[in-house]
């Protein structure tokens, strides 16, 4: 079953991706800081933006001080095989890559900046292909800013 011509599939997949990401945003820039974070998003999928969104999440210093889980996703999907292929993090900087290969073929990669233990940004790619045909092609960039203590 088709929803706005993306298969049914692949658009849970890029729904939960993008819960999975965004339900964490917060960054460490040689110490991220903890508190109230405002984290704002824009989506563009098959070539068609989606309205920009903003939300607040309040992040703990347990969250905080683990750049990796934070924003790592563990990627699975029905009948694929997920690896990571590329993996990158500094103080300021990470970088990841999966691709998963089966039923559903995803190619996903983050590429997080924090420049500031108040700020970072982000982008994430992802495209995604079943029997040879690219069915998803998104791209989301992200701004995350700490507005202050948790509320």
């Amino acid at each position: 079953m088709r929803s706005h011509g993306i298969p049914r599939d692949m658009t849970r997949v890029a729904l939960a991706f993008a819960a999975l990401l965004f339900g964490g945003a917060a960054s460490r820039a040689d110490g991220m800081a903890a508190g109230e974070w405002k984290i704002t998003e824009s989506i563009t999928m098959n070539g068609q933006k989606s309205p920009v969104s903003s939300r607040t999440r309040c992040m703990t210093p347990e969250q905080t001080s683990d750049l990796e889980k934070l924003f790592t996703p563990a990627y699975r999907t029905t009948n694929s095989d997920c690896e990571r292929v590329e993996f990158q993090s500094t103080p300021t900087a990470l970088r990841w890559r999966m691709k998963c290969t089966g039923q559903l073929d995803m190619d996903v990669a983050g590429d997080f900046s924090f420049d500031t233990p108040n700020h970072y940004t982000a982008t994430i790619t992802s495209k995604g292909s079943m029997a040879g045909r690219l069915t998803a092609d998104t791209s989301v960039a992200i701004e995350g800013e700490r507005i202050g203590e948790c509320r």
